[in-house]
């Protein structure tokens, strides 16, 4: 730790705080993330603070800023209780949400069960239990969005009272949507038009709608547009603020949620807009610090630009916590030689020797959940406590103790030259976080860790307004968009530029919900001759991120024991490949090498599941040659304008077999990987599912 703190100290010195940088994780407690935003945005000084929620939730985030001003989900779990449509955009459940999935099972086994739409290229579970099934090609999610909205609107689907009350930018959305009707979408997106239909229709009838998104759209190409029509379809509905009516703009991991609120992923703490000197201030305040000490002459640096400071040598010292960028990120290769070099100091604090982990300088054993004390909140605004079980092993300390010693040798100060840290304990900074919500969207103020014990969770807002929390938001159309209010002004989805602040007051000087349009723009990296697949990139059900702890799980390793690849039934027989062949799969970027699945995704689209790294192969570490199995050895570095959200689903590969089949892929087979025959016999992730041939060329179930 004194390592740690001398070459922080050394760096802020010879070289400014911007030489420092920061890039943590959705896996931590909130009160080890508000004092890491403490450390780096009011001690240390530095902007470049980002979490690998990047990766995943940053567009989650991005899509409620420009609809309604401010972060924080809309709906609530319990909608799915009640509500007679769902739709699931890009969001397989049954493999990245398990339990919420089960919940849907529930309501689908029992009386007066929802119909289901599911937007995705894969036939996953979620697309065999829906109503409709679309399967767009990758990368046209917003022209099929724009599709479904100009349908909904042509058939006066649409709550003219909400919108005239409570919304701006309806004559914009319409105006925009003329050229989308459904014949096009089908055209570009390759899904019949009869399914389009079908599903603007059901959309359209649906008296309680809920919508939820993950990475189909947020890891895409226009992945913030995509996500914010979403938004759109339930602000022309009126689908806001009741039972059974909210989006779920959904994280992918369990504190993700709490990542964005701390400040620790590109924000400012309790949604506090950067571009907004009131909110400095107040931050200053609650800091005890000069408002001009919080660094706010831009918005915080994000994860892809962090890395790129580090790649020039501006950032010279990069201090990773609980996650793993030399599998994660995209474009292994170059993170590989980024993370590697000399004159970069890596910290890596984290509860296994991962990859990344391995090219550290310093590396700080961390204390896992059960070994500590602190509290999360669900994507739904559900706050839990979690109480320490056991002692953490070895030398390995809870990430609060290890911040709170690392703040303690830098000797930070507020401006009355007291500790600017001023608890020791996970109570203790929750009760300064507290205090730093006062009055802000994501108010704590009505919670303390007496009152979360022995019960299943607190929504906030809870307050003197809502001492019991808070099931819905935006209740009776009313938001946290007023120009004073909000956390951000928003961003040309196209370019990525801020929104001026007199530009966002005009547009809205009474804070209401915004319809914004957007244009479709086709991908940047498209299949051609030497390249002819689409490549896309995502989970299974028995492994999280990099396997770091799912691959030490016997069960879980052994029902997805190694990588795969899934390419659709017609393209296996055009390229003469049979389930269990050796494919090399390669895009301009590198090489992966993966047993075939013949599985239920459209044609022209390749899967690969991202988990798998080195750390458990007898290097430990990428090998040289063209044995590479980390999905990201392939992927592009290209990210959303608006969210800068790396782009994980629309690379151009090519695939060629290499070695005959042994017997089938390993992939698992009750999955959204389960095979289109039933010829391959039951892996250990369970039986076998007889899954039906049921795939027109366009990839679309009927």
């Amino acid at each position: 730790m004194e390592a740690v703190a001398g070459r922080t100290r050394e760096l802020v010195a010879e070289r400014g705080p911007s030489s420092v940088g920061f890039y943590t994780t959705g896996q931590l407690f909130l009160e080890e993330y508000y004092t890491l935003g403490l450390i780096a945005h009011g001690g240390i000084g530095t902007n470049h603070v980002d979490g690998n929620t990047r990766l995943c939730t940053a567009t989650a985030a991005a899509a409620l800023k420009e609809s309604f001003g401010c972060d924080g989900q809309p709906g609530s779990y319990t909608d799915i209780d009640h509500a007679d449509t769902i739709c699931l955009y890009g969001h397989n459940m049954a493999e990245t949400q398990t339990v919420l999935w089960t919940r849907i099972l529930d309501r689908l086994a029992g009386p007066n069960p929802p119909q289901l739409v599911c937007v995705d290229p894969r036939l996953t579970p979620v697309a065999e239990a829906a109503r409709v099934h679309l399967a767009p090609r990758p990368g046209t999610n917003v022209m099929l969005m724009n599709a479904l909205l100009r349908e909904i609107l042509d058939h006066g689907w649409v709550d003219r009272d909400y919108l005239e009350a409570h919304t701006v930018g309806f004559a914009e959305l319409s105006k925009m949507l003329d050229g989308y009707t459904v014949e096009r979408a089908a055209e570009v997106c390759g899904v019949p038009p009869s399914d389009l239909r079908e599903a603007a229709r059901i959309i359209g009838a649906a008296e309680r709608l809920l919508s939820t998104v993950l990475q189909g759209f947020y890891q895409s190409h226009q992945a913030t547009a995509a996500a914010v029509q979403v938004n759109n379809v339930h602000i022309v509905r009126g689908m806001l603020g009741k039972a059974g009516c909210g989006i779920l703009q959904m994280n992918g991991q369990p504190t993700a949620q709490n990542t964005r609120e701390c400040g620790a992923d590109g924000d400012l703490p309790a949604f506090r807009n950067w571009s907004n000197d009131a909110h400095i201030a107040d931050l200053a305040r609650v800091w005890n610090i000069d408002p001009m000490d919080i660094p706010h002459y831009t918005s915080p640096t994000h994860a892809m630009q962090i890395m790129r400071y580090v790649e020039d040598g501006s950032i010279r010292f990069l201090y990773v916590t609980a996650t793993n960028p030399a599998v994660s990120m995209p474009e292994l290769r170059r993170m590989r030689e980024i993370l590697s070099q000399d004159r970069l100091f890596l910290v890596v604090q984290d509860i296994f020797l991962s990859e990344t982990a391995q090219l550290a300088d310093v590396v700080l054993p961390a204390a896992t959940w059960g070994e500590k004390t602190g509290t999360f909140t669900n994507v739904d605004r559900t706050v839990h406590l979690s109480e320490k079980a056991v002692e953490p092993p070895g030398e390995a300390r809870a990430d609060l103790e290890i911040l709170l010693d690392y703040a303690r040798r830098l000797d930070l100060r507020d401006k009355d030259g007291a500790p600017l840290v001023k608890w020791r304990t996970a109570e203790e900074a929750f009760d300064g976080w507290r205090e730093c919500t006062r009055g802000r969207p994501c108010d704590y103020t009505g919670l303390s860790y007496d009152k979360l014990r022995g019960g299943s969770g607190i929504q906030w807002p809870c307050n003197d307004e809502h001492p019991d929390g808070a099931e819905h938001i935006y209740v009776a159309g009313d938001f946290w968009s007023h120009p004073d209010h909000c956390e951000s002004y928003g961003r040309d989805m196209v370019t990525g530029a801020p929104v001026e602040p007199s530009e966002y007051r005009s547009l809205n000087p009474d804070g209401k919900a915004i319809l914004k349009a957007a244009e479709y723009l086709p991908p940047h990296e498209m299949p051609s001759e030497e390249f002819p697949f689409q490549l896309i990139t995502g989970r299974t059900l028995y492994h999280f991120h990099t396997r770091t702890k799912t691959g030490r799980a016997p069960q879980l390793q052994a029902a997805a024991p190694e990588v795969w690849v899934e390419a659709s039934a017609a393209d296996a027989e055009e390229q003469g490949w049979t389930e269990g062949d050796l494919l090399r799969v390669t895009t301009p970027r590198g090489e992966v090498s993966a047993r075939l699945r013949v599985s239920g995704i459209r044609q022209g689209v390749l899967f690969l599941p991202f988990h798998y790294g080195y750390w458990d192969t007898d290097a430990g570490h990428r090998p040289d040659g063209s044995d590479g199995r980390a999905a990201n050895e392939l992927t592009l570095t290209d990210w959303d304008p608006a969210s800068k959200q790396p782009i994980f689903k629309t690379a151009a590969a090519a695939a060629h077999r290499i070695g005959a089949a042994e017997g089938p892929s390993l992939a698992p087979t009750t999955t959204g990987s389960r095979p289109v025959t039933t010829e391959v016999p039951a892996t250990s992730g369970g039986p076998t599912a007889l899954a039906e041939e049921r795939f027109e060329n366009t990839g679309a179930a009927r």
